[in-house]
């Protein structure tokens, strides 16, 4: 069978498609909500495709694909596929070694803000993270400094005045002991910042974008926006974090069709269970669900108190905007109410999250 004809019998269901060369090696993976539609892509001419895109095109010798029931899961496949895999032409998922956190460390009585590629577990500073585009960091920390005067060249805490003293980029913490107790009221307002505890930080750099526009300095403005643009970035995926490190028992149903729907039972990063059930006897069915979840709930994880890895945070951020996309519901299921095994309780639980998907 030719690749025409190949493209020409795939389903409109979702799945992930592997693109291979004229080797047979997989050099690129994807996934679609509309499998025959988007491998289709591949084999027309655009012009808007990019050099890579056209590259990739012309190394197209075969593909193989695997369906999936939910969009979902196929974005989680290929996840899960590109971290194995690791193809060629695959970029937006990085290698571990590109993640980043921004740590508030020590120094010389000092606290430095800083960027790390690791994190050094109990050494006593403060790390968030990881962040997959160091620029992004470097952009909004920049931002930070600028907004309070806080970039201070003079690391060896010499109580003489820095160069950026003189340019008024520093408060001048490097010799006065007033400045420097401000300094570190300033950095607990960033620490703030970054654990959801303080916004007035973005309001007032939007005002700095705000008046600059209006005194027409459009450079300053377009700066103090691209600031705010990268610190909604990492503030966005510390909502992430948070959320993943919350290590919830969640279960969350997608219908598939007037007929049927799908239970996911959820914990951290993980999909622990996925089941197709059919809208009939719900009441046979919630009973089936609250076993799944006695079961699937009740084992024990290495996840308490454990924060978000490199290698977890691409398949945290698919469950995370799964969950909270437009028309996802879900239902937490509390430790408390599985140790004490309230079937009531259980059961009215899981007969809302149905009702709230339509299954009633």
């Amino acid at each position: 069978m030719n690749l025409k004809e190949k493209v020409k019998n795939l389903p409109l269901s979702p799945g992930v498609y592997l693109m291979k060369d004229s080797h047979g090696s997989i050099i690129y993976v994807g996934k679609a909500k509309n499998l025959k539609r988007r491998v289709e892509s591949y084999f027309r001419t655009s012009k808007a495709d990019t050099e890579k895109v056209k590259k990739l095109k012309n190394s197209i010798r075969d593909f193989e694909f695997f369906l999936t029931d939910t969009e979902f899961e196929a974005f989680m496949l290929e996840c899960k596929l590109i971290k194995e895999i690791k193809p060629f032409f695959n970029k937006k998922l990085k290698s571990p070694q590109a993640y980043s956190f921004i740590v508030f460390r020590m120094n010389d009585g000092i606290r430095r803000m800083e960027i790390s590629n690791t994190i050094v577990e109990n050494d006593g500073n403060l790390y968030f993270g990881p962040f997959t585009n160091k620029h992004t960091i470097e952009k909004a920390l920049q931002g930070l400094k600028e907004l309070f005067k806080i970039d201070c060249c003079n690391h060896s805490n010499s109580k003489t005045p820095c160069l950026n003293y003189s340019l008024d980029l520093c408060i001048g913490m490097c010799f006065s002991r007033e400045a420097l107790d401000h300094y570190h009221q300033i950095i607990n307002q960033i620490i703030g910042l970054f654990q959801g505890r303080n916004t007035g930080i973005l309001e007032k750099i939007e005002q700095k974008m705000v008046t600059a526009s209006e005194k027409f300095d459009f450079e300053t403005a377009a700066r103090n926006r691209d600031y705010i643009d990268a610190l909604q970035l990492l503030l966005n995926r510390e909502k992430v974090i948070d959320f993943t490190e919350g290590n919830r028992n969640i279960a969350t149903i997608e219908a598939l069709s007037d007929n049927n729907f799908k239970l996911f039972l959820i914990k951290r990063n993980k999909i622990l269970f996925s089941e197709i059930f059919k809208l009939e006897d719900l009441e046979q069915q919630c009973r089936m669900i609250k076993n799944h979840i006695l079961t699937y709930f009740n084992s024990d994880g290495p996840y308490e108190n454990k924060k978000v890895s490199k290698d977890e945070i691409d398949e945290a951020q698919i469950i995370y905007s799964f969950l909270k996309g437009s028309g996802s519901s879900y239902t937490v299921f509390p430790v408390n109410w599985l140790k004490t095994g309230d079937n009531a309780l259980l059961e009215d639980t899981i007969n809302q999250l149905l009702k709230q998907n339509g299954a009633n």
